[in-house]
């Protein structure tokens, strides 16, 4: 499992190396700064490769383009970053990402709980266009979790899981015991709820792995 260290400020990033990250997401949704100069700060204080994302307000974030506009956004930073973060509403912009080379996390955020078959569905639309798939959603109850965990643990190529809110909030440490191979987690401050900071998660997989 590798941690992300979801910046809001890529002032942190020297900080989120230290404390353990393995890689940065620049939300440039939730900043002010230009997210080109965003890139560069972070390449001056990490060594960490870096995400980029703009996510979209009905999938939690503050981005409020259209697809045409995101791919705009994107293509300047095309040759900074490592990943992108792809939403799947934007699916058909991709074709830059890949023509630039990048590896695309294909990502779906839902307020919702899916039922196995569906997110069987949704993993197969989203692997169509991305090398990593990210499906977070929403659990009503631990009897989704344990759907959750299952369909982590079925799923054979590099995915991402996790969940919504602070509810479930174990749930982040849980899944990646099961093949998630990801985990968002912050310096400062959150980019969402229920978030466990770099050095707890740190401390939780030196305990639950050794």
């Amino acid at each position: 499992m590798k941690i992300v260290a979801a910046l809001t400020d890529p002032a942190n990033a020297s900080l989120a190396e230290q404390q353990g990250a393995d890689i940065i997401e620049l939300r440039f949704d939730l900043m002010e700064t230009d997210p080109a100069e965003a890139v560069r700060q972070c390449r001056s204080l990490s060594s960490l490769p870096i995400i980029a994302t703009f996510r979209s307000e009905r999938e939690g974030g503050r981005y409020f383009g259209s697809g045409d506009e995101w791919e705009n956004r994107i293509r300047p930073l095309l040759l900074m970053v490592d990943f992108v973060d792809v939403e799947q509403g934007f699916a058909r912009n991709a074709a830059c990402v890949k023509e630039a080379g990048k590896q695309i996390i294909a990502s779906h955020h839902a307020p919702i709980m899916m039922p196995l078959h569906v997110l069987f569905v949704l993993e197969r639309e989203l692997r169509s266009y991305g090398d990593i798939v990210k499906i977070i959603v929403t659990p009503r109850n631990e009897s989704d979790i344990i759907e959750l965990i299952a369909f982590t643990n079925e799923v054979k190529l590099s995915i991402c899981t996790g969940v919504m809110g602070s509810t479930f909030r174990f749930a982040r440490a849980v899944l990646p015991l099961f093949g998630s191979a990801l985990v968002y987690c912050h310096v400062g401050s959150t980019t969402a709820e229920g978030q466990y900071s770099v050095e707890e998660f740190v401390r939780l997989r030196k305990m639950l792995i050794g």
